[in-house]
């Protein structure tokens, strides 16, 4: 929004002084990403720009990291882990969250509140204690450096935003949407797949892809969880880091960047689509 002519100085220094705050911030918030992405592309096995890298000299440059990524087979294996124990856990959480959130919108559910904070309660408890937690349960039960042990665990850490998003979807929607396609002789299953899925469907893919990111980018469990076998990519970076520094990490960081940027824009796309759907934007 452009600041009217008859701004007063003080108003204009508020006006510019904002703006130049929020870029900082900003430029704060991104700054580590500015820095990892060209390193991901050093020449040599350093975490540090070489004189070649800022005098911008070709010779300074390579992509040997991500080709190490294909040739390494423990990256291999961490990749295929990161994808199915992801992928099971965001299909697990996205059923049950949009379930729970749905039975949380009706109004003849009692100690919704109360129900709603239990539910919740993945995202506020520190991770570590979680962790723990789950740690000596699935122990308790032999699935501790499990696959199905992980994706329960993770499941459980994705179901909260799935909630949370589905809810927010909820609180838009028209139930007398529902009822009179109930009144016109539609079975109840019948009614949310043709009436209130298509409605709320932006919510659930949202939830989906930030039960999906939480899964992918967690390693506190996997650490407590997870075998050799059973390892992801954060917990394949974690020993990287701590075994053997390589520059590997960087562009795998660069790549989970890419993934990260691609699926919030998709959210951005569907919480915009919603918007429109709902009548909210012209």
């Amino acid at each position: 929004m452009a600041l009217p002519s008859y701004a007063s100085p003080g108003e204009r220094v508020w006006y510019v002084g904002f703006r130049i705050l929020c870029a900082a911030i900003f430029l704060f918030l991104i700054a580590p990403l500015l820095v990892i992405v060209p390193l991901s592309f050093n020449a040599q096995p350093y975490f540090t720009f070489t004189p070649e890298m800022l005098a911008l000299d070709p010779v300074g440059y390579s992509g040997r990291w991500y080709r190490d990524i294909i040739e390494n087979d423990q990256w291999l294996h961490s990749i295929r882990n990161s994808l199915l124990i992801g992928s099971a856990a965001t299909l697990m959480a996205t059923t049950l969250g949009t379930l729970a959130a749905l039975g949380l919108n009706s109004p003849a559910m009692p100690y919704r509140r109360t129900i709603m904070a239990v539910l919740i309660s993945p995202m506020i408890v520190p991770i570590i204690i979680s962790a723990t937690g789950m740690y000596f349960f699935y122990s308790s039960i032999g699935l501790a450096q499990t696959h199905l042990g992980i994706i329960l665990a993770h499941t459980a850490l994705g179901i909260p935003f799935v909630i949370i998003t589905v809810t927010a979807t909820l609180a838009g929607y028209d139930a007398t949407l529902t009822r009179a396609a109930l009144s016109l002789g539609a079975p109840p299953h019948v009614a949310f797949l043709k009436v209130t899925l298509p409605i709320i469907l932006p919510g659930v893919i949202s939830g989906a892809l930030f039960a999906f990111v939480t899964s992918f980018d967690e390693v506190v469990v996997v650490l407590f969880m997870a075998g050799f076998e059973e390892r992801t990519i954060p917990r394949q970076m974690w020993a990287g880091i701590r075994e053997q520094i390589s520059p590997t990490i960087l562009a795998v960081a660069t790549c989970l960047v890419a993934v990260s940027i691609a699926l919030l824009t998709t959210v951005e796309f569907l919480r915009r689509r919603a918007d429109r759907l709902r009548g909210d934007v012209a």
